[in-house]
């Protein structure tokens, strides 16, 4: 599962934030107190907006880039998963007298 601070703010709010920060011509930090949330959270949300405008891409594409970050991390947790089964296998071959692949008649 996700964070327990996972889609804390919803996409309209992180929206308004960024268009202040951009519209105001204040720092983060500024806007970010104002608001009364995290700086670094502000500062990654127009990180990514910045970066998805770069690309050409729509507003929405923060959310899109948020998408792809909760499947990386589950992609990354499922490949870490298959690992330790991969291991507890390659374990379990190598205490089984006739290997793991021997046939049994």
């Amino acid at each position: 599962m996700g964070s327990k601070y996972t889609n804390r703010y919803s996409d309209e709010f992180k929206r308004d934030a960024i268009e202040l920060v951009r519209s105001s011509g204040r720092t983060v930090t500024a806007v970010a107190r104002e608001l009364g949330i995290s700086s670094e959270s502000l500062r990654g949300w127009v990180k990514k907006a910045r970066a998805a405008q770069d690309n050409g891409s729509k507003p929405g594409a923060v959310r899109a880039a948020d998408d792809r970050d909760e499947e990386l991390r589950r992609l990354r947790k499922l490949t870490a998963e298959q690992a330790k089964t991969i291991e507890i296998l390659k374990k379990r071959c190598a205490t089984n007298a006739g290997g793991c692949f021997s046939v049994v008649e």
